[in-house]
This record gives structure tokens, C-alpha cells and sequence, in this order.
């Protein structure tokens, strides 16, 4: 059977593209020009993976946005990240701790939720 190997872009809609693609170049550190950005398998870190997650229609997960989405990025530095879209003017809207890493979440300039993931150093036994 043929198959899927992994997500292979995030294509979304927005009211200003170029205004947002500059606000995640500032912020984030996001190159992008008008086709987007890319991000090579290669420049994560070990074990780290992307998820696909079909979300039931009724979740509270995507709040305070009202997109059906919402965006995942692997991180260096979630404080970091954290402390630099704050300063652009996004809203943080909280961060946690697990075993598999550390978790933070704001809402970019356009009202979309969206998720940081700074994997653990060494991973969780499995």
C-alpha cells in the first residue's frame, strides 16, 4: 500500500500574508518569502517528530482562537521564544512541563493559537 511519509507543509489563509510572514521572521526567526518557509527534517532535534492530530469539532484545545487549527513549532528556547513574540505584541497565553518536553502556547497577530514544543535534552525511556 502506498503511503503518507510525514507532513509536508501547513498552508493556512490570512488576511495579510506578508504582514504576518514578517512578523514570524522577526519573532521567530522564520525566513520566509512569498511561497513560505522550509524546514529540513535534518534541523530537528533527536527523536523529535511531527504530529498530525485530527481535533473533535467541540475541543477548548484551540482557545482563545477561533481557527479550526492550529500550528505546532519545535523550538531551541521556549522562554526564550516566549519572552521575543510577547515582545512583538502576541498574547501568551501559557507554558507547561513534561516528561516530553515543555509546552507554550500565544496567539499570533492574526488570532491564531499556536503551540511551541521544546523537546526534552534526552528523551523519555520509551
Amino acid at each position: 500500500m502506498a503511503k503518507a511519509l510525514g507532513v509536508g507543509g501547513v498552508f493556512f489563509k490570512s488576511p495579510d500574508p506578508a504582514r504576518l510572514r514578517a512578523w514570524y521572521g522577526q519573532w521567530l526567526g522564520i525566513a520566509a518569502d512569498e511561497h513560505g518557509a522550509m524546514f529540513a527534517p535534518a534541523a530537528m532535534p533527536p527523536d523529535a517528530v511531527t504530529v498530525w492530530s485530527p481535533f473533535s469539532a467541540t475541543t477548548d484545545y484551540f482557545a482563545p482562537s477561533q481557527a479550526s487549527f492550529m500550528i505546532n513549532f519545535v523550538v531551541d528556547d521556549l522562554d526564550g521564544v516566549l519572552a521575543q513574540v510577547r515582545e512583538g505584541g502576541a498574547q501568551v497565553v501559557g507554558a507547561e512541563n513534561y516528561d516530553y518536553g515543555r509546552f507554550g502556547w500565544f496567539v499570533d497577530p492574526d488570532g491564531n493559537k499556536v503551540e511551541l514544543w521544546q523537546p526534552p535534552v534526552e528523551s523519555p525511556t520509551k
